[in-house]
């Protein structure tokens, strides 16, 4: 009952602490004591054969080109930066606002489930960044849809310190690298040494994983973001929502003990009990018995977890707010999205359980973008594709070539990463911000 407690105190009290940003063999040891997520009842899962009748046709709530922006959550701490932000976007043409509310298990909104950063609360209790944003773009006819990375919950930089933040809160959720499943397979969550190693190892690793992730297959996550997502969709007057990080770091990730044994109940029952006694003798030795020995229906388990998220997310939003869009930022290459990152975004599409996929073509080669958004073009009709733009890693040139790309495939629109690098990092030309330059050149904006 440890985070009831705490869950129950933040709603009342102010964080405590600042958010950070990017077996050996034998008997299986004793399972540390559950501690139950306080969240509201669950609904009926959506299956297969048993999804809830479509929602009514409503009309399409988006601009006829959608012209986005990323905006990270640092924008979002001060009044003064989301009123320019807005006022930037808008003079330059966008119209619609993806801002980050939830960047590492943090919010930049008045939650029912998760701490404010300090940054926020700096501002005094009664500043809302989410609810300022919705009012001053609104106000300027601006789109506003809050991005959430999902299971992206810490960066490489110190633990979070705020008791009340998931990874102090509920260590025994996180997701675990292979190269630390024995090792960590028995060790108490809870001891400092846990998290530790967790971040340390991404540190050693930071080319192949961004920070501390959740283990997505455990039903407690599912529960904790669905609940992140209905208070959003609930709360404010939103145009829409927008996953991120809905995915696994690499094919290395999830081997905590509870992904291991939840993999062994799941395909237990389709073996003989012949093979089941094999592997479980040899389980006995090596925790990694079962995994190893069917790596094929491991990567369906781990694959079937994030699609069961996002299609019970969707049907949760639509239930509630049937006009409000539900899109993703997703990998760009759609074979390594499904293979190594278990995110089948070209199944969410052909199922209905997306509205929008922003295929992340991070990449400044003209014909590599062509591919990758054809692709997404493809698998999910023009009208469902924003393409993404790393303008980052692109010329002032480059980045309208990637518009007048997305433009020729017929995209619904375009969205840059990120506001914040285009009006601080991108080249000005002296009077002009390149985000000014960029609505100038393809938006007409003067």
């Amino acid at each position: 009952m440890r985070l009831k407690v705490l869950l129950v105190a933040l709603a009342f009290l102010p964080a405590l602490g600042a958010c950070t940003m990017v077996r050996p063999g034998g008997e299986p040891g004793p399972r540390p004591p559950e501690r139950a997520t306080p969240t509201p009842p669950p609904e009926e899962r959506p299956r297969p054969r048993d999804r809830p009748t479509p929602p009514a046709p409503v009309p399409d709530p988006l601009p006829r080109e959608v012209r986005a922006l990323w905006v990270v959550r640092t924008t979002l701490s001060h009044p003064d930066s989301i009123r320019r932000m807005v006022e930037r976007a808008a003079r330059a043409g966008f119209n619609t606002l993806l801002v980050q509310v939830r960047g590492r298990g943090d919010a930049y909104y008045r939650s029912r489930w998760e701490p404010r950063p300090r940054v926020v609360l700096e501002q005094g209790r009664a500043f809302d960044p989410l609810d300022l944003v919705i009012r001053e773009a609104h106000g300027r006819g601006l789109g506003v849809h809050v991005w959430v990375n999902a299971h992206l919950v810490g960066g490489l930089g110190a633990l979070p310190s705020d008791p009340l933040h998931l990874i102090r809160a509920r260590p025994d959720l996180l997701a675990v690298p292979r190269e630390l499943a024995r090792e960590l397979f028995h060790a108490d969550p809870y001891a400092p040494s846990y998290g530790e190693a967790l971040l340390e190892y991404a540190r050693r690793n930071r080319d192949r994983v961004e920070g501390i992730y959740t283990s997505p297959s455990h039903p407690e996550v599912q529960e904790h973001i669905y609940s992140v997502w209905m208070d959003l969709v609930e709360t404010y007057p939103l145009d829409g929502l927008h996953f991120d990080y809905v995915r696994y770091p690499n094919p290395g990730f999830d081997y905590s003990r509870d992904a291991l044994e939840r993999f062994r109940e799941w395909v237990s029952p389709r073996l003989s009990p012949v093979r089941r006694g094999e592997l479980d003798e040899a389980y006995q030795a090596d925790v990694l018995a079962w995994v190893e020995a069917l790596p094929g229906p491991w990567a369906e388990f781990r694959r079937a977890q994030i699609t069961e998220l996002v299609e019970r997310i969707y049907h949760g939003v639509k239930k509630r707010r049937p006009d409000a869009v539900v899109s993703a930022a997703v990998f760009a290459n759609a074979e390594d999205a499904y293979r190594s990152r278990f995110q089948d975004w070209r199944g969410w599409m052909e199922r209905g359980i997306l509205d929008a996929v922003a295929p992340m073509a991070y990449t400044a080669d003209n014909d590599a973008f062509r591919d990758q958004v054809g692709t997404a073009v493809e698998a999910a009709g023009a009208h469902r594709v924003w393409a993404g733009i790393g303008v980052y890693r692109n010329t002032f040139r480059g980045t309208l070539d990637k518009i007048r790309i997305a433009r020729e495939l017929e995209a619904r629109g375009v969205v840059l990463f990120s506001y914040d690098w285009a009006v601080t990092e991108g080249p000005s030309d002296g009077a002009r911000s390149f985000l000014d330059r960029v609505g100038e050149a393809v938006f007409h904006r003067r």
